[in-house]
């Protein structure tokens, strides 16, 4: 079978996902448009030598709607033969739409393909694609008659079981916008940052990224998910989560050029890694968050790698508690684990973080000499991805 690699990754600065933000004024279609057409002119390639464009987005709706993929590739001024969709695995929605691409190059059904993704939540407010959930369905009901919850309050229910103190998950979030911040200081995101013109400006840096952030500062915020609904169904719960313990609303996209090594080859592409192994898990829907865990045993399993292996981890960080459990179950070293931060710090454009964790994976993995990357990430609804890949 051919092996899938990476030839290149690119993504947009994060801005954060309110009026008003670095990025609010840009249409989602043209934050996606941006990165497709950047990706084919760093490589001097075609629209017409893709065989497929594959996106990530989860408020599929509005502006964001209607295959947004498509609109994309249009808006970028792509040959109007080149086809493209939208995947929806919640958080992890670019992630899994490189799994797709990637796994088509296996196959043999590809030859190049872009994946990625693209969330504008200053434009498309997270929920707007469904206001009434999915709590509205009978026989969801039927199995779940307490209702599904909040993601914010999956991540209180983690940090309560795991024994995780609100001062350790303060100090875990000021640790990565201080890695964050060290690393855009040193030029790390340079090679994959794509800057963008508003109406306003260029942005070229990380809107999310607060590099005085202390733990000490962290630790006059309120909790976020305290209300007296959740209070009643969770009488023992002891709220620690705040906005300093949780990923920004962000927006953002990303893109990721994907072909077999033999067609690299053959257009004198240097790949700079290859798909090792995949997973991809369903987990228990109200921890909802803790996906992450089994997806890592099952990925490096398929692998036939240990974790001890494993040169970098990049762990979505929905919240704070969720990297801090997963670390603890899989003994994973924190140390390599987002090292040069996470989302915390760097934001979390829904569905353009998968791409974009995957970009830091492989710069990381490059600018140490590492050889095997892990990526995963929690998703809504109690699933997660996880990837293995290797610098070549």
């Amino acid at each position: 079978m051919p092996n899938a690699v990476i030839v290149d990754v690119v993504r947009t600065p994060s801005g954060r996902g309110k009026p008003g933000g670095a990025l609010s004024t840009v249409h989602p279609v043209d934050l996606a448009a941006g990165v497709l057409r950047a990706v084919l002119e760093r490589n001097g390639l075609e629209s017409s030598q893709l065989d497929d464009v594959l996106l990530g987005c989860v408020s599929q709706v509005g502006e964001q709607g209607a295959n947004i993929a498509r609109n994309a590739v249009l808006a970028a001024g792509f040959d109007e033969r080149v086809p493209a969709t939208t995947i929806d695995r919640q958080c992890g929605s670019s992630q899994q739409a490189a799994h797709f691409a990637a796994q088509g190059v296996i196959a043999g059904a590809y030859d190049i393909v872009i994946a990625g993704g693209v969330e504008s939540m200053s434009r498309v407010p997270l929920g707007t694609a469904s206001p009434g959930g999915a709590a509205e369905s009978p026989l969801l009901r039927e199995r779940y008659p307490e209702g599904l919850i909040h993601q914010g309050i999956s991540a209180e229910l983690i940090a309560q079981r795991w024994g995780f103190s609100r001062e350790r998950l303060d100090e875990f979030a000021a640790e990565s916008h201080r890695r964050a911040a060290s690393a855009l200081d040193a030029g790390l995101f340079d090679g994959q940052l794509l800057p963008v013109a508003t109406d306003a400006r260029e942005v070229t840096r990380d809107e999310t990224v607060r590099a005085g952030t202390t733990a000490e500062r962290l630790a006059e915020l309120p909790p976020a998910f305290r209300t007296p609904g959740v209070a009643e169904r969770f009488p023992d719960l002891d709220f620690r989560i705040t906005a300093g313990t949780s990923s920004p609303l962000t927006d953002g996209a990303s893109a990721v050029l994907i072909m077999s090594e033999e067609k690299a080859d053959e257009l004198g592409l240097r790949p700079r890694a290859r798909f090792h192994s995949f997973a991809v898990v369903g987990d228990d829907p109200i921890m909802m968050l803790t996906g992450p865990i089994p997806a890592t045993r099952r990925v490096l399993e398929r692998a036939g790698l240990g974790i001890d292996d494993i040169d970098a981890f990049e762990v979505n960080e929905a919240f704070a508690s969720v990297p801090l459990a997963w670390a603890h179950d899989v003994g994973a070293d924190l140390a390599k684990t987002n090292p040069w931060g996470g989302a915390i710090a760097l934001g979390h454009a829904l569905g353009s973080s998968g791409t974009r964790l995957l970009g830091t994976l492989v710069a990381y993995l490059e600018h140490t000499g590492g050889r095997y990357g892990l990526q995963t990430m929690c998703e809504g609804g109690g699933m997660a991805n996880a990837t293995v890949i290797e610098r070549l």
